[in-house]
């Protein structure tokens, strides 16, 4: 059934009455046929769209990243400063917050676009330097000092010598569909959004797609779902299409819980309407009457921006009864987590919703089936969501058209850790390793060398650099013992030591772990404590402790494999990984923990040992001052030396020596 036109004279109530929203904000702002066929109308719309979409100025616009990237950064001094600059000018300009354009290395970001002119983005703009910046960007001195790039538009008239964002180096190798308004465009307005084409594939969707026409097109595009598990997101929402119910819910997984991850958030900050699009778009396909974005309350902001997304969306008709005239209803729900890992997993998430404690149930039967209430539920995470709307847009054989045989379309990735340029990242699928960490992430930073880069959380395993040109798809990564997982990716460089990486994840897991089922509680404690006793010093052993050290390391792969095999959900069953990586390709470094009770990165204090060179030693007794256990003997103005069965390897020595004396072995 098509959406209803709402008949009304746009040119009365929307074009001269800027205070009264428009009866069809779609038809006037969007690429659909408006309520009657007249030029003045027509040119109307035209103008308003042109203005909205910045390629039309009467003064001044002055945008500030206000990200949470951006505001850890002090994104929020700065715009302070800005708003300081134009009272104490008396200077007209409209000053705009938007989303993360994705290269967070280089927060504060602040664009300038003047009448007639690209916009202009400049990094690391902290407030000491608003003021530079604007005395020369508005009256148009644009030079190359401190600019990261203008933005490309064919409508305005660009900047000599300026470069172009889209061939910086970051930005370049990737392939932009997500994150296509994240950080260009003001995500508190929708009209923006709309003038932008937001909410074009919703209307085409009611328009010309029946539910079973669009699960068929999603699923030949070969969308798989973003969240880790890769299953086909066409199939999946079939599955409860074709379960009859008197009611059926979609959940929007936004429980980001990967150490490294921050994909969602950004996302959900600067393009939530992309979001609200996708969700409407899958619940029609499913005949959905209610969704859920379960979001960890850890994002407030995040949420900020959802329940202004969603209160301008009802307020347009978007959303509630009878959307659009097509009889299609929907209600969207903000649900808050507490921030338990756990809770990613889909039947764990279901029962929180439920108000139930987060844990795992067993499967079949599946959500698609018996899922939320014990009605039919798909869920579905943000990443996923936001590339359904381009789908419907510009149908399967586009999206398609990109990636590789099993992983169509393009995948983002939290680029974090060692690494010079950190931010978000999105690339077509069959992009290497080397590509996003060289190319786009700009290598290692301090010049240090490569080791290693975690991918797919603490699931996820370690990809080692003789595998740098493995291809991001999901099959290609499970042959190097990772996971695609959300899409969190942690560089690593020479001086990590890739046992205490396996601890630190298996840490993080045991204590995650919600517990139900004996081989995820017990099984990834056991591994703790194997990793615990590898990077533990003869010092601190007593009694058995040697024995035992070899007796766990005799046993952790078979313990691994237990895990794998018999835990209830996917994340026990894939808790193991972390540990199974690093041995698998740096397994000379648990060989040196193992047998030489040696860190090789010096990363392991416990393994650590120290001396003081007597040639380099002034005799100054500043370390043996500060030594917490008595260790250090000596006289004034002689070398001091340490007492190695009283030294407990805390490193202090090292921290206060001025002369570089204390050596670390």
């Amino acid at each position: 059934m098509k959406p209803k036109l709402i008949e009304a004279k746009c040119c009365a109530r929307c074009w001269h009455d800027a205070d009264r929203p428009c009866p069809d904000l779609i038809a006037c702002l969007g690429d659909g046929p408006i309520c009657h066929d007249d030029e003045t109308c027509k040119q109307k719309r035209r103008e308003r769209i042109a203005g909205l979409r910045r390629e039309t100025l009467t003064r001044p616009v002055i945008f500030v990243g206000m990200g949470t990237c951006g505001l850890a950064a002090g994104a929020g001094k700065t715009l302070v400063a800005v708003q300081a600059y134009l009272s104490n000018r008396k200077m007209e300009a409209d000053v705009v917050e938007v989303g993360c354009i994705g290269l967070c290395s280089a927060e504060p970001l602040l664009d300038v676009q003047i009448p007639g002119r690209t916009r202009v983005c400049f990094q690391e703009v902290t407030e000491e330097k608003v003021d530079a910046v604007l005395d020369a960007a508005l009256p148009g001195k644009i030079s190359a000092d401190g600019v990261l790039g203008q933005h490309r538009n064919d409508k305005l008239a660009p900047w000599p010598d300026v470069p172009y964002l889209d061939e910086h180096p970051f930005f370049a190798p990737q392939t932009r569909w997500v994150l296509a308004h994240c950080g260009l465009i003001d995500p508190t307005k929708i009209e923006e959004k709309i003038a932008h084409g937001g909410y074009g594939a919703f209307t085409k969707a009611l328009g010309e797609l029946s539910p079973e026409k669009l699960c068929d097109e999603v699923e030949q595009s070969g969308l798989r779902g973003r969240g880790g598990g890769g299953f086909p997101t066409g199939r999946k929402w079939k599955f409860a299409l074709g379960t009859k119910s008197d009611h059926k819910y979609l959940i929007c997984n936004a429980d980001e819980g990967d150490p490294g991850a921050f994909m969602d958030r950004a996302v959900i900050e600067g393009d939530p309407h992309r979001l609200l699009e996708g969700i409407a778009i899958a619940a029609y396909a499913i005949g959905a009457d209610k969704a859920y974005i379960y979001i960890r309350a850890e994002y407030p902001l995040a949420i900020e921006r959802l329940k202004l997304a969603i209160a301008q969306a009802r307020g347009y008709g978007l959303l509630g009864e009878n959307i659009l005239g097509s009889g299609f209803d929907l209600e969207v729900v903000i649900k808050q987590g507490a921030g338990a890992f756990v809770c990613g997993e889909e039947t764990a998430l279901i029962h929180s919703i439920e108000g139930k404690r987060g844990m795992p149930r067993p499967r079949p039967p599946f959500p698609a089936v018996r899922g939320l209430f014990d009605k039919p539920t798909i869920i579905n995470n943000v990443e996923t969501l936001a590339n359904v709307p381009g789908i419907v847009q510009n149908g399967a054989e586009w999206f398609a058209s990109v990636g590789t045989d099993t992983s169509k379309g393009t995948k983002v990735f939290a680029l974090s850790g060692k690494v010079s340029r950190t931010g978000l990242a999105e690339v077509a699928m069959g992009t290497t390793i080397r590509q996003i960490v060289f190319d786009i992430g700009g290598g290692i930073s301090d010049g240090k060398a490569y080791k290693a880069v975690q991918i797919g959380g603490p699931s996820g395993g370690c990809i080692p650099e003789s595998e740098l040109d493995i291809e991001v798809d999901y099959e290609s990564l499970k042959t190097v013992g990772a996971i695609m997982g959300s899409g969190g990716l942690v560089v690593m460089d020479e001086d990590t030591c890739m046992v205490d990486v396996a601890k630190f994840f298996m840490d993080f897991i045991q204590r995650e772990s919600c517990g139900k089922c004996v081989p995820c509680r017990e099984g990834t404690r056991r591994m703790l404590e194997i990793l615990q006793r590898i990077t533990r010093g003869r010092r601190n052993e007593t009694d058995m402790d040697a024995l035992e050290r070899f007796q766990g390391v005799m046993y952790l792969n078979r313990l691994a494999e237990v895990i794998q095999d018999t835990s209830l959900c996917g994340l026990g069953q894939t808790a193991p990984n972390p540990v199974l990586s690093t041995l698998r390709w740096f397994r000379d470094e648990y060989e040196a923990h193992i047998y030489e009770r040696r860190c090789p990165a010096g990363v392991c204090k416990e393994l650590l040992y120290y001396r003081i060179d007597a040639d380099l030693c002034k005799g100054c007794g500043l370390c043996a001052k500060k030594c917490p256990a008595d260790a250090i003997m000596g006289a004034r103005k002689s070398p001091y030396y340490i007492l190695p069965d009283k030294c407990i390897g805390c490193g202090t020595c090292a921290e206060v020596c001025r002369f570089g004396a204390v050596v670390v072995e």
